[in-house]
């Protein structure tokens, strides 16, 4: 299990965009679950929205292409890339996603090249799918390095 300062040694994003606060199962170059606990305390609920507080859709998405990030940068054993979101198809949003909730976050790695990647992502909240997406990213060399 990897903690948060653990996951900030990968991935660039810091609050109050980062979107995964633990990574539970890594298994390389395949399968990837983290965990993101959703609080009222953070920022998106101030304007989305303040009387009924629901994730916004692309924050999920956010979540899920992070954790695949992470997924991608462990496997090509790369920390010197960042993988830029470049695709998303079939999308879908089965429920709302409010504070208290815990996302869990697991991204099938379906292709995994020297500069692209593709992933699955599946997110649930007590056992129940609240998202789903297929993802794609192009792996960049990191500049100012």
């Amino acid at each position: 299990m990897l903690d948060i300062e653990q996951i900030e040694k990968v991935l660039p994003h810091r609050y109050p965009f980062l979107m995964v606060d633990r990574i539970i199962e890594i298994e390389e170059g395949k399968r990837i679950v983290g965990l993101k606990n959703v609080t009222r305390n953070e920022e998106m609920f101030n304007g989305h929205y303040p009387e009924h507080p629901i994730m916004p859709g692309v924050m999920i998405v956010e979540a899920m292409a992070q954790v695949a990030g992470y997924g991608i940068l462990e496997a090509v054993d790369n920390k010197d890339s960042i993988p830029y979101f470049a695709g998303i198809d079939h999308a879908r949003f089965r429920k709302p996603v409010v504070p208290g909730d815990q996302m869990r976050i697991a991204i099938d790695i379906l292709k995994l090249k020297v500069r692209i990647a593709k992933a699955k992502g599946e997110v649930t909240v007590d056992d129940e799918i609240v998202a789903e997406a297929s993802l794609m990213f192009a792996l960049s060399p990191l500049e100012n390095k």
